[in-house]
């Protein structure tokens, strides 16, 4: 059967269609790679609104879209999308952030569901099945207020 299956390169991401077209941020998050005495388990290692869309067909030419993003790794990195978020500055003025400021955030949401492994592995290991984060962000709300001085959102209700 390995003879129909069509192979794509390890830094080739499979997205929803419905994902191409947005504007949101493409979040890369690196988990198990800081080493030393460090509270962090996560580090953004991308945050950008730029993006290379690629289509490949399968063997029923149905099309399938992939996000490439040199230096991927499943093993390492996790991938999120995030719309623009916006904070309060001394004006009371609605100001956006940044992509780093946003990495940052998505990173404390998920710090909690971090995988904790070796970032080594033998040479005869295969790719990981699970991914690096498995925590799930509770978002099922209109907004989110996140306190910079914790880190932790908090639900309001409209």
């Amino acid at each position: 059967m390995g003879l129909f299956r069509r192979k794509v390169p390890i830094h080739y991401i499979r997205v929803h269609p419905d994902n191409i077209a947005k504007k949101d941020w493409i979040i890369l998050l690196e988990a198990g790679t800081i080493v030393g005495p460090s509270a962090e388990k996560l580090r953004v290692a991308l945050a950008t609104k730029e993006k290379k869309v690629v289509r490949k067909y399968n063997i029923f030419f149905k099309p399938e879209h992939f996000l490439v993003l040199e230096g991927y790794d499943p093993r390492i990195h996790a991938l999120y999308y995030c719309p623009q978020l916006y904070k309060y500055d001394g004006d009371k003025t609605l100001v956006p952030l940044e992509g780093e400021e946003i990495g940052k955030l998505v990173a404390q949401a998920v710090q909690n569901g971090v995988v904790e492994k070796q970032p080594w592995y033998p040479p005869s290991e295969m790719l990981p099945r699970a991914p690096i984060v498995t925590g799930n962000m509770d978002i099922d709300f209109d907004r989110m207020v996140v306190d910079p001085s914790t880190g932790s959102p908090a639900q309001t209700n409209p």
